[in-house]
């Protein structure tokens, strides 16, 4: 039970940590792309 529950946890952290990783580099040349910022 608890080691299913550990596993839940781990697999979740995963995924909105690629999740995460995705969309924020869109969010982040969207962003870069209306102010000219010039960081690509």
């Amino acid at each position: 039970m608890i080691q299913e529950i550990l596993v839940g946890i781990t697999f979740l952290i995963a995924i909105a940590f690629i999740v995460k990783k995705f969309f924020w580099k869109k969010k982040t040349a969207k962003a870069c792309g209306k102010d000219d910022c010039g960081c690509h």
